[in-house]
C-alpha cells in the first residue's frame, strides 16, 4: 500500500512538473543597454515594480520582411582599404557573417554622392547619348572590392539596390552636379544608364536586386549631388522610359522603388505613382528616409502609403545621425539626448518642434520598431563605416555610422548603434512576417516577427528610466523576465 502511494505521489509530481514545463515559453534573450550590455545573452532578471503583459498573436500577420542592413559607399570602402587586413575583416564579418549582424538588404550609389571622395559619373563623355563610353572604373578600387568581400563572407547572401544622386551635368538643364532637372531629350539615355549599370556590375559578379529612381528628388538644399523630380515627372520617367527599357532588355524583374525621401511627403508621391494601373505598372514599391524628424516616425503617412499600394514594397532606404561629428569610444553619448540634426539649425520655425535633441540609440530603436509596426518591410542604415570626423565627405557633410574607424591608428569603434541594428538584422530574417502584438504598456515599444524557420523574434525597447517586468505569452504559454532601463532586447522563441 505504501509502495502504491509512493508511485501515486511520484506520478502526480511528474504530471505537475510536465504541466509547468509545458506551460513555460522557452526563450533566449539578448540585450543591449546603457549599462554596457552589447547584444549580450542574459539569464538573470531582477524584480521590478512595473508589470507589463505582452501577448503574441502569430495568427495575425502583416507585411513580409525584405531585410535590414546598410549602405556600401565610396567613403566606407576607401576607409576599409586604409585599415589592416585584420580590422577590415573584423568589420565586414561583423556586418555580414553568420555570427555577426547578418545584413540582408543593402544599398549603394550610382555615380558619386556626398560620401564620395570627388564628383564622378559613369558617363563622363558629354553628348554620349548611347553611352558608348559608359564605365564603372571609378568603383573598381574601393567600392566593388568591398561588396565582393561582403558577398564572400555572407552565407545567406543579401540584396543590393542602387540609387543615383544625379546624372552627369551634361544631361541636366543647369549643367551642374547639384540641383537641376534631367533634360527630356536624355530620358532614354538615363534609362539606358540603369541597364548598362546592371550589366557592368553583373560582369564583376555582383547582381543588383533593384533601384531607387532618384535619391531625394526634392533636392537637399543645393548642397551636394542632386537632381530634381516632381512626383509626376518621376512617374512619367518610370512609366514611359525606365520600366519599358529594363523590360525590353530582359531585366523586368529588377525592383524599381519610387520617391526616396522623407515620409512627410509620402501622400503626394504615392498618389502620383499609384494613380492607376498604367502609372503603377513598373513601380515595385516606395522608398523613404527619416530626416523629417528626430522622434516622429509618421505612422499615418506610412499607413496611407501602404493602403494606397498594399502589394508593393515600403522600404526605409536611408537614415543616420546626421550633422554630427561622431563621438569616439564614448558609448554614453549614444544613449544620451545630446545629438542634434540638420533641423536643429536649419528647419523653419514652424517645424523646429520636429527636431529636438535626441539620443541616437533611441532614434534608431524607435524608428525601426515604429516602421515595422506600420507596414515597412525593410530598413537600411546609411554608411557602414566612417572616420572620426564623420567622413570622408567631399562637402564636409559629417555624419555618424555604426562603426567608426581611425585609419591612422588602425583602430575600430563599434558604437551602440551597431548593436541596435543587429537586434533586428540578425534575428528577423528575410521573408519573416510581422505578427500581432498586444502590449499593455505604451512606454515600451514592441514588435514581433515569425521567421521562415518557424522561430519568432520579439524586439522590446525601454527608453525610460525605470526597469520593467514582462509577462510574455503565446498560445497559453508564458515566460517572465525583466528589461532594464535604457535597454533593447531581442527575445528568440524556437519553433513550437
Amino acid at each position: 500500500m505504501k509502495l502504491l502511494k509512493y508511485y501515486f505521489y511520484c506520478l502526480v509530481f511528474t504530471m505537475m512538473s510536465c504541466e509547468k514545463t509545458d506551460n513555460k515559453l522557452q526563450v533566449q534573450i539578448f540585450e543591449t543597454s546603457a549599462k554596457g550590455n552589447q547584444l549580450t545573452k542574459i539569464t538573470e532578471f531582477p524584480a521590478t515594480d512595473t508589470k507589463v503583459t505582452i501577448k503574441l498573436i502569430p495568427e495575425q500577420t502583416f507585411q513580409t520582411i525584405s531585410g535590414f542592413g546598410g549602405a556600401f559607399t565610396e567613403s566606407s570602402a576607401y576607409l576599409l582599404n586604409k585599415l589592416s587586413k585584420k580590422n577590415r575583416d573584423t568589420i565586414l564579418r561583423a556586418y555580414f557573417a553568420k555570427d555577426g549582424a547578418r545584413y540582408s538588404l543593402t544599398r549603394t550609389h550610382m555615380n558619386s554622392c556626398d560620401f564620395s571622395l570627388t564628383n564622378y559619373s559613369y558617363s563622363p563623355v558629354e553628348g554620349d547619348k548611347n553611352l558608348e563610353h559608359f564605365t564603372i572604373e571609378e568603383d573598381m578600387d574601393d567600392l566593388i572590392p568591398m561588396i565582393k568581400e561582403a558577398l564572400a563572407i555572407s552565407e545567406d547572401g543579401f540584396k543590393i539596390f542602387a540609387s543615383p544622386w544625379t546624372a552627369a551635368p551634361w544631361m541636366k538643364d543647369n549643367n551642374k552636379w547639384v540641383g537641376g532637372k534631367l533634360l527630356p531629350e536624355y530620358y532614354d539615355t538615363w534609362a539606358l544608364f540603369f541597364s548598362k549599370y546592371l550589366d557592368a556590375y553583373k560582369a564583376e559578379g555582383i547582381d543588383i536586386w533593384g533601384f531607387t529612381v532618384e535619391n531625394e528628388p526634392h533636392g537637399n538644399g543645393n548642397n551636394w549631388e542632386s537632381m530634381h523630380f516632381t512626383p509626376q515627372e518621376m512617374t512619367n520617367f518610370v512609366q514611359h522610359h525606365l520600366g519599358p527599357k529594363l523590360e525590353a532588355d530582359g531585366k523586368g524583374d529588377k525592383i524599381i522603388l519610387g520617391y526616396d525621401q522623407n515620409r512627410a511627403g509620402l501622400k503626394e508621391w504615392v498618389n502620383a505613382m499609384y494613380k492607376d494601373e498604367a502609372s503603377s505598372k513598373y513601380f515595385h514599391g516606395t522608398a523613404i528616409h527619416w530626416y523629417e524628424s528626430t522622434y516622429d516616425y509618421f505612422p499615418e503617412a506610412l499607413q496611407y502609403a501602404h493602403n494606397k499600394a498594399p502589394d508593393k514594397y515600403l522600404i526605409e532606404t536611408e537614415g543616420c545621425v546626421d550633422s554630427e561629428v561622431p563621438k569616439w569610444q564614448d558609448d554614453t553619448w549614444y544613449w544620451s539626448k545630446e545629438a542634434t540634426d540638420w533641423g536643429w539649425d536649419w528647419a523653419s520655425e514652424e517645424e523646429k518642434y520636429l527636431h529636438p535633441k535626441y539620443a541616437p540609440v533611441n532614434r534608431y530603436a524607435r524608428d525601426i520598431i515604429g516602421c515595422l509596426n506600420n507596414w515597412v518591410d525593410g530598413w537600411v542604415d546609411w554608411n557602414m563605416v566612417l572616420d572620426r570626423q564623420g567622413g570622408p565627405n567631399w562637402f564636409e557633410n559629417w555624419c555618424v555610422a555604426p562603426v567608426i574607424v581611425d585609419p591612422d591608428a588602425d583602430e575600430v569603434y563599434f558604437t551602440p548603434i551597431y548593436y541596435v541594428m543587429a537586434h533586428f538584422s540578425k534575428y528577423i530574417r528575410p521573408d519573416a512576417k510581422i505578427i500581432g502584438v498586444d502590449n499593455s504598456n505604451e512606454k515600451l515599444m514592441v514588435t514581433a516577427a515569425t521567421n521562415p524557420d518557424g522561430s519568432i523574434a520579439v524586439v522590446i525597447f525601454n527608453e525610460t528610466e525605470h526597469p520593467k517586468s514582462v509577462n510574455l505569452s503565446m498560445h497559453e504559454k508564458t515566460v517572465e523576465f525583466s528589461i532594464d532601463v535604457k535597454a533593447i532586447q531581442t527575445i528568440m522563441i524556437p519553433k513550437i
